[in-house]
């Protein structure tokens, strides 16, 4: 999704649509050469669709220009992964982008908030470089394939609540409370280390 796309090893193409009569800007389209997404940043003021309309892996965006910076506002995304490995992203998730070029470099910094998953905003950036890509091979298209066999069609791996036997298998690998593992944003900052001696202190005492 679009979200996180940015963050894995990809080419990116940018190029401009244009009114054929007044030449002003249409939107900003996206060719991203993992998994071949193509992603449409419309520039005329159009409206977002409703809440119940589709969501698309790279959701509905509209961009604005703030002086030389790109600011983009996206819904209507699909349901994915804020890390592949890691926590999920629902479809109520937003995303905030600042595209910022400077020379050759380009800043990409990215704003997801997700009522759902996230306790607060989640912010990101990469930067990325010009490149000439004549007489390259740059493109990289991306095949799915079935990874697991033997699986009924439409069966869905899953763990009713309280059955799930891997919720403690982070949290066991690196000595840590289970609460510190799935506290959310608070667990990155400093004052939660006193947190977690708390934790480790009640837990003595109980014995």
């Amino acid at each position: 999704m679009a979200p996180y796309i940015y963050r894995g090893p990809l080419n990116l193409r940018v190029w401009e649509e244009k009114d054929p009569q007044s030449q002003r800007v249409i939107a900003i389209h996206q060719y991203i050469s993992t998994y071949e997404q193509n992603r449409t940043i419309w520039m005329d003021g159009r409206p977002h669709p409703p809440e119940g309309a589709v969501h698309t892996w790279m959701g509905f965006s509209t961009g604005k220009w703030e002086g030389n910076i790109l600011s983009v506002y996206t819904t209507h995304i699909k349901e994915g992964w804020v890390r592949r490995n890691g926590l999920p992203e629902s479809d109520q998730a937003t995303l905030m982008e600042h595209f910022i070029r400077h020379g050759n470099v380009m800043t990409h910094v990215s704003i997801a908030t997700d009522p759902v998953y996230l306790t607060e905003p989640l912010i990101k950036s990469q930067d990325f470089n010009l490149v000439s890509q004549e007489g390259q091979n740059w493109l990289y298209p991306c095949s799915y394939v079935e990874e697991l066999g033997n699986r009924k069609r439409g069966a869905v791996p899953n763990y009713l609540p309280g059955e799930n036997p891997f919720l403690h298998e982070w949290a066991d690998q690196y000595h840590i409370p289970l609460q510190a593992a799935m506290g959310g944003a608070e667990t990155m900052y400093p004052e939660y280390q006193q947190k977690i001696k708390n934790m480790a202190a009640g837990t003595s005492a109980k014995k």
